[in-house]
């Protein structure tokens, strides 16, 4: 389902990512739940759910990435 506001996102996600990062994953997240609704549109039998988690980090991970020490950073 959706996320309406940043509170709402997974724990490990409000945990680990700095609030710009968050902001990304969120609108990340809800676009791929929209463009996702169609089961035709998901490869290997993925949840609407799933792909869109995926597709919320691989944009996170276009502009930030974790340092050595585990934190993320900024690109």
């Amino acid at each position: 389902m959706p996320y309406a506001r940043i509170a709402d996102l997974p724990e490990s996600v409000r945990r680990h990512l700095p609030p710009h990062a968050q902001e990304i994953y969120l609108k990340a997240f809800n676009h791929a739940w929209e463009t996702y609704a169609d089961p035709a549109k998901r490869r290997g039998g993925a949840s609407r759910e799933e792909v869109a988690h995926r597709v919320a980090w691989a944009a996170v991970e276009h502009v930030y990435q974790k340092d050595p020490d585990g934190h993320w950073r900024r690109r």
